[in-house]
């Protein structure tokens, strides 16, 4: 769900362990029924709340299976029916709607349209973030103070000053003075010239068109969609596609898919096929419960979920299996719930020897039933008394390799050393990012570890450099280094026959954030013999599965 790398085990089953244009209003039907049409409710980046009557009726996501298609004008897609189908296509040309039927594949291309007269399209950018939590929280800080915010992903996720609001020039620049004067330096307004502008074209029967929506349906709504420069890859979707603008002048290609279905394309990749079925049953129950609880991270583009690991990874149908199959029949319906409502089911590949607190990654406010676990069936370590915000207990612990469910993996414990000169350009690079003025240091004097939470993860990372010293915090740590693939680590400064720092050893444990689940530690307890639920109990205190109704609240 979080990490960017597919791991490796020491022998089987490798989980993945997890990040329109003139579309402004974030007001969208969030899902519907397959017999009944759920009532559309406004989202503006906080959770809302429904409910579901009948087990046999299933919601349909909206899922974001292609992100800006048209950034890079080589890139294409195909779409074909399968054997024995056919396309039907919607869409207006001018003023008319129009439905053509074809057997045969349609390739869409983007063409640049150079428009008539630049434009100016232009943004006030609060802050560039790493997740999509930490971006939430900083959204809800801005709006209770009374500016208005929306999040979006040009690339990495971003806090925007809400475009329909602050839509002239003047008022841009008036709230960026505003912002800059409270000392939000990382703040900046983003101003592009646009002289030309991608355009989707297709061709039917020897006809071209290039309409700005599209959407696509089978008879058997099965669609094939291939991709890349040279559409080198291919998935199969259940369900329909719709083609349509994105706020960042491109195109998203959207999978309305029901519930079920889209477990189908998740549950293999996240955990793997050859796990045992208690873990893939538990991924089952969280992933539905992430997919529920998080419709709302892309309301700025009008669908739901992408399909890489800043949601869940989804491939549709392309790699579907009988065990993960199975295992989402068996747990049809079923959720994790706290005081009746769905739990933030975040999970990761590997903790490291021990879950995280939320507030430990990011900002925001703690869940309960997200705290530290010590990741082993028999806890030898008594967190209570041994802390592990204590340096020298948490050395003492990230260097213990045995008695831990995840021991057997090659990610559980890492020693990686990278040169000083690499350490600053991957320091220069993502402060440049964040728009902070440190971006212009040249000379990295020195690092250290400045505060640690109870579970181990670094809270504080104090950067030294001929400019001034600057902190990093949290999760952000990762993108600011190379090496680290969680924040559970502690540094070395490296020598290696040199009178100055060659550069730093970076060594701990885990991969990935290390909240909630640890999809490797639930597949070492299921062969231990473990239920789902008593794996989920383990990793969420105080939860309980519920079946969807009225009784759970979103």
């Amino acid at each position: 769900m979080r990490q960017q790398h597919r791991i490796t085990k020491q022998g089987k089953n490798q989980p993945q362990g997890t990040e329109g244009k003139n579309q402004i209003m974030m007001k969208f039907t969030f899902w519907r029924f397959s017999y009944t049409v759920l009532t559309t409710f406004c989202v503006l980046g906080l959770t809302g709340a429904s409910a579901i009557e009948s087990k046999n009726q299933d919601l349909e996501l909206r899922v974001g299976v292609v992100q800006r298609f048209g950034e890079n004008p080589q890139y294409q897609m195909q779409l074909e029916p399968t054997t024995g189908d056919r396309l039907t296509l919607k869409f207006t040309a001018g003023n008319q709607q129009k439905t053509l039927v074809t057997q045969n594949p349609i390739k869409l291309e983007t063409v640049m349209q150079p428009l008539a007269k630049p434009e100016v399209e232009e943004v006030v950018v609060l802050g560039t973030y790493r997740t999509f939590e930490t971006a939430e929280d900083s959204a809800k800080k801005w709006r209770s103070q009374g500016i208005q915010v929306e999040i979006a992903q040009p690339e990495r996720w971003q806090v925007w000053a809400k475009r329909d609001v602050y839509n002239t020039p003047l008022l841009r620049r008036l709230l960026f003075q505003s912002v800059q004067a409270g000392g939000k330096e990382m703040a900046y307004i983003d101003t592009k010239i646009v002289s030309q502008v991608p355009r989707v074209s297709w061709e039917v029967n020897g006809n071209r068109y290039s309409p700005n929506d599209l959407q696509i349906s089978t008879d058997k709504n099965l669609i094939q969609v291939k991709k890349g420069e040279k559409l080198e890859t291919s998935r199969l979707y259940p369900g329909r596609l719709t083609l349509q603008p994105n706020a960042y002048g491109t195109y998203t290609l959207v999978n309305e898919v029901p519930l079920e279905s889209y477990l189908r394309g998740v549950v293999p990749h996240e955990i793997g096929t050859n796990a045992p079925a208690a873990a893939v049953e538990a991924q089952a129950v969280i992933a539905r419960t992430y997919a529920l609880r998080n419709l709302r991270r892309f309301a700025i583009d009008n669908y739901q979920l992408c399909a890489d690991t800043h949601c869940q990874v989804y491939y549709g149908l392309s790699g579907t299996a009988p065990s993960t199959d199975k295992a989402i029949a068996a747990t049809k319906g079923m959720v994790l719930t706290y005081n009746n409502q769905l739990v933030d089911a975040l999970y990761s590949s590997t903790t490291g020897g021990v879950t995280a607190y939320f507030s430990d990654v990011w900002n925001g406010e703690d869940r309960p039933y997200l705290r530290p676990v010590v990741d082993s069936a028999t806890n030898f370590w008594n967190l209570s008394q041994q802390s592990l915000a204590d340096e020298t207990n948490f050395r003492k612990f990230i260097n213990r390799q045995e008695g831990f469910n995840e021991s057997a993996w090659n990610t559980f414990r890492w020693h990686r050393e990278t040169p000083i000169e690499d350490i600053t350009k991957l320091l220069q690079k993502f402060l440049t990012i964040k728009n902070s003025p440190y971006a212009k240091f040249n000379t990295l004097e020195a690092m250290s570890i400045v505060k640690r939470s109870r579970s181990g993860r670094i809270l504080e990372m104090a950067v030294k450099t001929d400019i001034g010293i600057f902190t990093l915090e949290k999760d952000e740590i990762r993108s600011a280094f190379a090496a680290p693939i969680s924040t559970l680590f502690y540094i070395e400064p490296l020598n290696k026959g040199k009178p100055d720092i060659w550069g730093y050893a970076f060594i701990g444990g885990g991969f990935g954030h290390g909240v909630g689940l640890s999809q490797t530690g639930a597949q070492n307890l299921a062969k231990l013999g473990w239920s789902n639920p008593k794996i989920l109990q383990f990793y969420y205190p105080d939860t309980e599965i519920q079946n969807l109704s009225n009784n759970v609240k979103f």
